[in-house]
């Protein structure tokens, strides 16, 4: 598989990010691509399994991060392939659901993860809240933002207009889109965003993903999908937290008001105002507010 790697120099001195790269060469299924993760904590805590969505890194977490050590916990936070500082296949078609949810299972096997606390948005949903089915011993927690499980029903317009122009622009401003539904970030910060993609031979991943969100029923992943709502409506046995950024045009309200619906037992989910669809930027009193709920902060 071709792929091109992001040159290290391009994530020094990164806005509030101090943590030092950890990679995996030979991930297994994977081997001949380096992937990229946080791992900030101890070895033996409770672990905070951070996934990102599309376009960002691992980056998006730097505002939560900080509480979860503050409570003890390890940190994990990987980059997918075709994103941070992760390798880069060149290829759209290389990018598949199935090729993403089996690279964060071979990790969270690799690294033998348990009493996880799963913490995700976007793809770090659609694909995150499909892995607690398969470990049901290693997840404990949830902390969920401004995504979705996919089971083959529509997006809606706002969607299919996002869906359109990523096909259209194989070179899209990745930091531009960033600034656009998050005006609170910085310079720096947008700069970070761009570090991963040099050039649009780094964003094959990037375009890929709009492409694989299942909203049609006979698309890849759908019954993964269907069985791990399944899951969560009758067998999900850990603690849940909701937070909602309530100006995201597509995953806003009305998309996790359902998802909360599908959640055993999970309570009334924090409503962030002014919070858009990247809800890590506003990320350090909803990690707060989540640890206060599981009791413990």
């Amino acid at each position: 598989m071709d792929s091109v790697r992001t040159d290290d120099a391009r994530f020094q001195d990164l806005a509030d990010w101090p943590y030092p790269p950890h990679y995996i060469e030979d991930l297994n299924g994977y081997e001949g691509l380096r992937w990229h993760y946080v791992d900030a904590g101890p070895k033996d805590a409770p672990v905070a399994l951070c996934l990102h969505g599309e376009p960002s890194w691992a980056y998006l977490y730097r505002k939560m991060i900080p509480v979860f050590r503050e409570a003890g916990w390890r940190v994990i936070a990987p980059d997918f392939f075709g994103f941070g500082r992760s390798d880069k296949p060149v290829r759209d078609e290389d990018y598949s659901f199935h090729f993403h949810r089996n690279a964060l299972k071979a990790f969270i096997e690799r690294l033998d993860l348990n009493d996880i606390t799963l913490v995700c948005q976007d793809w770090g949903g659609l694909l995150g809240l499909t892995l607690p089915m398969d470990y049901p011993e290693r997840f404990s927690r949830l902390i969920v933002m401004n995504t979705s499980i996919g089971i083959g029903r529509p997006a809606g317009d706002g969607f299919n207009a996002w869906r359109d122009y990523v096909a259209n622009s194989p070179d899209f401003d990745v930091g531009g889109l960033m600034k656009r539904a998050t005006p609170i970030l910085t310079e720096d910060e947008i700069a970070a965003y761009n570090a991963p993609f040099p050039g649009p031979e780094y964003k094959a991943g990037v375009r890929r993903f709009p492409q694989l969100v299942q909203t049609d029923k006979d698309m890849e992943g759908v019954n993964t999908g269907k069985a791990a709502l399944t899951f969560w409506r009758e067998s999900w046995q850990g603690e849940s937290f909701m937070a909602i950024g309530m100006q995201d045009p597509v995953l806003g309200p009305p998309a996790m008001h359902w998802l909360h619906s599908q959640i055993r037992n999970c309570p009334p989910p924090l409503e962030v105002a002014d919070g858009g669809h990247f809800l890590q930027e506003w990320g350090e009193p909803i990690a707060r507010a989540a640890l206060k709920q599981f009791g413990l902060l």
